[in-house]
């Protein structure tokens, strides 16, 4: 199961109402890059693809297409701000590594 936290949530919101599209999805999917090798990424679409699996948390519908859902398992996003910047983070108690700036991981 996917969890996204309060703070994540209403981030995510206001980025759907920023850009005038309330009744999107949110993919989050996972692709080979960054200095671990894999790197998470989300994006927002119109609309599920062949394969995907759906979630709704936070009142938030997700997306997980089929290569993504085994290194997303019990997933955490959080949205935190720190001296070096804000942006959503995922924690994964799945991953065997990350990288020093935390964009990628080791599955």
């Amino acid at each position: 199961m996917i969890q996204v936290t309060e703070v994540a949530a209403e981030k995510i919101k206001e980025a759907m109402s920023a850009e005038g599209k309330n009744n999107i999805a949110l993919r989050i999917y996972v692709e080979g890059g960054g200095c671990s090798g894999l790197q998470y990424g989300l994006v927002f679409e119109d609309a599920e693809k062949d394969g995907d699996t759906s979630y709704d948390v936070s009142g938030i519908k997700l997306l997980v297409d089929r290569f993504s859902m085994p290194y997303l398992e019990n997933i955490q996003i959080d949205y935190a701000t720190t001296l070096q910047g804000a942006g959503f983070k995922i924690n994964n108690p799945t991953a065997t590594g990350s990288c020093g700036c935390g964009s990628s991981f080791t599955a």
